[in-house]
């Protein structure tokens, strides 16, 4: 497959699973935060869904265990959004590991206040502007 095309494909799967998974599928088990990314086999017979999940290990393995019974549901939806002439087969996994996810609500929080750490933003400040002397 043309990597163009193939790119295009990844981007508008990852934007409808997301859509899909986050809004349009009602099982308490499933808990993520977003679709990081879909990376399809060159053949474009499977794509594995990387998925950012909250939660501990147990509760990730529900998300997937959810998600894969749902498979039939949400292949069936795609087929009527992404016009292609035959879907991969889905593979979901999880983008981070069951440690870093507790982390996640914190991290997205600090980038949407725009503050970065107090030691990183003052060790770059020295640094810049011993460079530009």
């Amino acid at each position: 497959m043309d990597p163009r095309r193939s790119e295009r494909l990844s981007e508008a799967l990852r934007e409808e699973l997301e859509e899909l998974i986050s809004y349009e599928l009602s099982d308490p088990r499933i808990h993520i935060s977003g679709v990081a990314e879909v990376l399809i086999s060159p053949d474009a017979r499977t794509a594995r869904v990387r998925l950012v999940m909250l939660g501990d290990a147990q509760s990730q393995r529900e998300t997937l265990d959810a998600l894969n019974h749902a498979k039939g549901f949400i292949k069936r939806e795609l087929s009527q959004r992404v016009d292609v002439f035959r879907l991969p087969e889905f593979h979901f996994e999880s983008a981070l590991p069951a440690t870093m996810s507790s982390r996640v609500p914190h991290l997205l929080k600090r980038v949407r206040r725009g503050r970065p750490r107090p030691e990183a933003s003052g060790a770059d400040v020295h640094t810049d502007s011993a460079a530009k002397e």
